[in-house]
């Protein structure tokens, strides 16, 4: 819900530090790699309850997810294999987080943290799904230009994932709470996406 109004104010800022990286020969799918193998630290800090330092793990994951887009960009690099690299390693980093939790507290958190891991397979399944048949009809991605692929927005997107784990970190006892409620919210973006969606492509086909 507020990735169209956080990208534009953040991509400004990332632009200095690209241009150098880039004149260091660095990649857009090398930032990827290294941002997920950062963000990957997050589980072990999770699981033995070092919540600052996988929170510092989370944040510069976000940053490296940044930054990579960003070279892709200003480098023009962009690529359907980048955008696929950097789709898929963020979401085994999506699923690591509550893992993390899981692995820190089984009998406080198992149920709530594989609540959360089922409502990150329904929106992203529900928004990568409509991206392949977005491909297929070649609809314009109007709030998301940017990206590889067309993105399919909804309640519960980016941004506010990662103000959920900083608030895991911060607040890892009120984690059942924390991950009930965005469960909720991702339950609402699944309806949403899926009704949407459907529709959508059902008067496309009509009109074909």
């Amino acid at each position: 819900m507020l990735d169209k109004f956080i990208t534009p104010v953040i991509k400004p800022l990332l632009t200095p530090i690209v241009a150098t990286l880039h004149k260091l020969g660095i990649t857009a799918d090398q930032l990827t790699v290294a941002g997920f193998l950062i963000g990957m630290l997050a589980l072990p800090l999770l699981a033995f309850e070092l919540w600052y330092g996988a929170l510092a793990a989370i944040i510069l994951n976000r940053i490296f997810d940044g930054l990579d887009g960003a070279m892709a960009r200003y480098a023009q690099q962009s690529s359907s294999a980048g955008g696929y690299l950097d789709i898929t390693l963020d979401f085994l980093f999506y699923a690591a987080v509550p893992l993390g939790f899981i692995l820190a507290n089984p009998e406080q958190n198992a149920i709530a943290g594989a609540l959360l891991l089922a409502a990150f397979i329904g929106t992203g399944s529900s928004f990568l799904a409509f991206a392949i048949s977005a491909e297929k009809f070649q609809l314009d991605k109007p709030q998301f230009k940017y990206k590889s692929f067309y993105y399919l927005n909804g309640l519960t997107e980016g941004t506010e994932t990662i103000a959920l784990f900083i608030a895991f970190c911060i607040w890892p006892q009120h984690f059942v709470l924390l991950a009930g409620i965005f469960a909720t919210a991702c339950a609402v973006t699944i309806f949403t996406r899926i009704h949407g969606g459907y529709h959508t492509l059902k008067q496309l086909e009509s009109t074909k």
